[in-house]
């Protein structure tokens, strides 16, 4: 699995566009919440959906410090090196 952040911001950004309720363009400054006007379910089912694609589990306390796309490549980033 390729632990570049810039490689997991591309996968993140793929997997937003392919969902039909997202309209707008998905950049890594991005806010995930604001500008894509996720509800907290819709984020936890897009973050499960990527934790499965990276086999990887992000934990609750480190979500609360995510804000844009390229802060979540970078987090996960981290927890696919670390395994």
């Amino acid at each position: 699995m390729n632990t570049d952040p810039q490689a997991i911001s591309r996968l993140l950004i793929e997997t937003l566009a392919a969902n039909p309720r997202i309209t707008r363009p998905v950049t890594g400054e991005t806010v995930i919440v604001d500008d894509l006007a996720l509800d907290s379910l819709a984020v936890m089912n897009f973050v499960m959906e990527i934790e499965d694609k990276l086999d990887v589990s992000v934990p609750l306390d480190r979500l609360a410090d995510i804000r844009t796309i390229d802060d979540l490549a970078n987090c996960l980033a981290e927890l696919v090196q670390r395994r």
